[in-house]
């Protein structure tokens, strides 16, 4: 595996978000791909008329200017989500960022809820059968943590009926260069003080680059900061717990 490192300002400041990186599979924008490089936006009444006519051709120029910016903005969005940006675009981003009550969706792809992602994806993206995708996603979803919740500085990992909780501070970002070309963006945060059953590190990734709340990512965790950026073939993956299967899988297929 070619790694080289090219940190984000943030990491020099100390200050600074899952495939999918969190989601892309060889551009696709689900899924990690398979290698990563971490690398380092006259009458009265014809005045009136005169007067509605150029109101008229200022308001369509407004609203064409307007769906130009959304259009533009949009598509540069999709851009970015897909894993491609200029490293200039890369903002610093806070754990509040992740704050919430999420679930894993490890279980959905288990009881068979998420079957129909992977048939579709077979069906519009062609790059694998539909057992080939769940296969896929299984190594890539799998985790013992089916819940985490983010309150403050706190996060608490739910791990076969205990609760393992611990306070983070942040630790920068890294930007990952992948095989298939895109991008993606890692957003660390390491543990304040030592506590038990809570990993060193995690490392948050959304298709985002901004401060933004975030729809759902991929959380990598560990102790070791450098080696989990070497991570990509498995990107425990959360959903807020209020939506259910058939919603999420919804979700996936939208994107």
């Amino acid at each position: 595996m070619k790694i080289s490192f090219a940190k984000g300002l943030s990491i020099l400041t100390f200050s600074s978000l899952l495939i999918l990186v969190g989601c892309q599979t060889s551009g696709s924008s689900e899924g990690e791909s398979n290698e990563a490089t971490p690398s380092s936006s006259a009458a009265e009444g014809s005045s009136e008329s005169q007067e509605q006519t150029s109101e008229s051709h200022t308001h369509e120029s407004e609203h064409d200017h307007d769906h130009d910016h959304s259009h533009a903005h949009d598509e540069e969005t999709e851009q970015i989500y897909n894993g491609y940006f200029e490293d200039s675009q890369v903002k610093d981003r806070s754990l509040s960022d992740w704050g919430g009550d999420w679930q894993s969706v490890y279980p959905y792809l288990q009881n068979g809820t998420l079957d129909e992602v992977f048939t579709y994806k077979a069906e519009h993206e062609g790059d694998m059968t539909a057992e080939e995708y769940r296969d896929y996603y299984n190594e890539g979803y799998q985790t013992d943590a089916d819940r985490i919740v983010i309150e403050e500085d706190v996060v608490t990992f739910f791990k076969n009926g205990e609760e393992y909780s611990g306070e983070y501070i942040d630790d920068g970002y890294e930007i990952l260069t992948y095989d298939a070309g895109n991008r993606g963006v890692r957003y660390i945060f390491k543990l304040a003080e030592e506590a038990e059953g809570v990993p060193q590190y995690i490392q948050f990734s959304d298709h985002s680059i901004y401060p933004t709340e975030a729809s759902h990512y991929h959380l990598y965790w560990g102790d070791d900061r450098e080696s989990l950026l070497d991570e990509v073939t498995n990107w425990p993956t959360y959903y807020p717990s209020e939506m259910d299967g058939h919603d999420i899988a919804l979700e996936m297929m939208a994107h």
